[in-house]
């Protein structure tokens, strides 16, 4: 099983940069960065932690943009996966996110992983004037119209929400298909949505019952037709246990991704060199 590295990135603290270099020179699989790109002062979306409108931590306000905190990390790294957790691609314009990951694919030797969330800062998405009862939908046109983009010679896409004619778009990525893991809380309809147009699942850092949505996942995999297994990936919100990380390897998770902590830069450098001790890397 992989081990991945999350820094909820802010202005202040270690830069992405150095902290996914550390990462790769610890042994880490993968280093993820997360996506906000601004928190309405009056908003009813309750927070999935908090339960309201209440925020856990300051950094939602904070967040770094997660496309420049990867372009950064490109230039000091040579091997470590880098990708999003979870990014929000509807607040976006489709074609520019396109033109920006595939050129961060291409940069970084294809090296990237896209982790999308659906949203659940609705007040934050209707700014981007994306409707609560739609994101779903609007996610699922985005991820069609850049997988267009990034494959075709000639791309074009008609949709509800995205649309455009026959275009030509380069760079296109080195992957032949960049990974698409969905973050959510694993219900029916999210698992049924990965296994339709997803390649994976990063569990939400309060998610429970973690093995009987690994083994709900695999069976909405099968009943799509789709070939292998999909790939999960775990937040470890507390620390598990090894026999947890027993199960959830044998059950099939491929991946635990571990937060680094809200500190100065020397201590988290120390935490990554004691952690990976810790697991053996």
């Amino acid at each position: 099983m992989r081990h991945g590295i999350v820094l909820f990135t802010s202005d202040r603290g270690i830069a992405p940069a150095t902290a996914a270099k550390a990462a790769e020179e610890n042994g880490f699989h993968s280093f993820y960065v997360p996506e906000h790109t601004h928190i309405p002062v009056k908003r009813e979306a309750a927070h999935p932690g908090t339960g309201d409108e209440t925020l856990p931590d300051d950094r939602y306000m904070r967040t770094l943009d997660p496309w420049v905190s990867l372009a950064s990390a490109v230039t000091v790294t040579s091997a470590i996966r880098l990708g999003t957790s979870v990014a929000l691609p509807v607040e976006s314009d489709p074609i520019t996110l396109a033109k920006t990951i595939a050129s961060l694919d291409h940069l970084s030797g294809g090296r990237v992983t896209l982790g999308a969330g659906f949203g659940w800062n609705t007040d934050e998405l209707a700014d981007h004037h994306v409707p609560a009862g739609k994101r779903r939908t609007v996610l699922r046109e985005y991820v069609e119209a850049m997988r267009a983009l990034w494959t075709e010679e000639q791309a074009s896409y008609a949709g509800e929400f995205v649309s455009f004619g026959p275009s030509w778009a380069w760079p296109k990525p080195v992957q032949s298909r960049v990974p698409l893991m969905i973050g959510a809380g694993g219900g029916p309809k999210t698992l049924a949505w990965i296994a339709a147009h997803a390649d994976g699942w990063i569990t939400t850092p309060t998610e429970r019952d973690i093995l009987a949505k690994v083994a709900a996942l695999h069976a909405a995999w099968s009943d799509a037709g789709r070939a292998g297994r999909p790939e999960i990936s775990v937040l470890a919100s507390m620390r598990p246990s090894a026999e947890d990380i027993a199960a959830w390897e044998e059950a099939g998770v491929t991946e635990i991704m571990w937060g680094l902590p809200d500190k100065p830069e020397d201590e988290v450098l120390a935490f990554l060199s004691r952690h990976a001790g810790r697991l053996g890397l």
